[in-house]
């Protein structure tokens, strides 16, 4: 999310919404998103989001095309698919046109798509994107910490998994359907983690990052139990606890620590400088397991809505 004030004279804004984008305008938007995560440090749109640029309409998923006279200058991303939660959305503004008001003009627009009812993304949580959330009427009210460790000389107790509990690698095509129920059981109250479909994972799949190798599934007998997905950003040299998570009733027993130790060896192993994970700042329990793990909080990600 970033921050602007006014139009150059002279200047045509307008803003298209669209339940699709064409090749052309995908390619549009990825040169946006990359000029702006090029200044800012860091991608202004989620993974997620990313991914819904392409494959054509998506279910609740609507995209807002900022242009200055036939220019993409802005675009936000939309997905009212929660059916408890306010929509959700993400936005931003190439870096050579801020401070002109389109930040302010996508948000207005935003506002009015949801009928006032919004959640916002402020990724890297800059001072620009605090002020456009005040601009708008948001508060805050969600933390997302990214935590890192580094890898090198990895020194962690081998993992202890409880008594009848195997770990293998994922199998595209034979595991989907059992991991996608416990990712659903384990991530009940999480607002985007615990949505995904077949579809979702399919795009996650399709990815040049993915590597079944490093996806690790715990079952005891036939029963899926857990499972310690990781992935690795190739150019940053990052490595990623991406999802981990444990099926409801087995928590407690020490597996979700186990299966971190795991796929961090799995990442140190590929040569990986540093790992990272993402954790919300209020799911204490969790961020004292990584913080005892050796991870500490590189940045945060915060969000805003409207009042309910």
């Amino acid at each position: 999310m970033t921050s602007d004030d006014t139009v150059r004279p002279g200047s045509t804004r307008s803003i298209q919404t669209c339940s699709a984008l064409s090749p052309a305008q995908t390619d549009a938007v990825l040169a946006l998103l990359a000029a702006a995560a090029d200044s800012d440090g860091q991608q202004a749109v989620s993974e997620q989001g990313r991914l819904q640029l392409r494959g054509g309409a998506r279910e609740g998923v609507a995209h807002l095309l900022l242009t200055v006279d036939d220019e993409l200058v802005g675009y936000a991303q939309l997905e009212d698919t929660d059916p408890v939660e306010a929509p959700a959305a993400e936005l931003v503004v190439h870096p050579a046109h801020r401070g002109r008001g389109h930040g302010r003009a996508l948000g207005s627009a935003l506002l009015a798509a949801s009928g006032k009812r919004l959640r916002v993304w402020a990724h890297g949580g800059h001072a620009a994107a605090r002020h456009l959330a005040q601009v708008l009427g948001l508060t805050l009210f969600r933390e997302l910490r990214q935590m890192r460790r580094p890898l090198t000389d990895l020194d962690l107790p081998d993992p202890v998994l409880p008594d009848g509990v195997t770990v293998r690698s994922f199998v595209p095509g034979t595991d989907d359907a059992a991991w996608l129920a416990v990712n659903a059981a384990a991530f009940a109250h999480h607002p985007e983690q615990g949505s995904l479909v077949q579809r979702d994972l399919d795009d996650r799949m399709a990815e040049p990052w993915f590597d079944p190798a490093g996806f690790f599934l715990a079952f005891r007998g036939d029963e899926l139990v857990g499972f310690h997905w990781t992935k690795i950003h190739a150019a940053e040299g990052l490595g990623e606890v991406y999802v981990l998570g444990v099926k409801p009733g087995v928590q407690g027993g020490g597996l979700g620590k186990s299966l971190t130790t795991i796929g961090l060896r799995h990442l140190a192993a590929q040569g990986l400088p540093t790992a990272m994970l993402y954790v919300d700042a209020d799911n204490k329990a969790a961020v004292s397991v990584y913080e005892r793990l050796g991870f500490v909080t590189h940045e945060t990600d915060l969000m805003y809505r409207t009042e309910t």
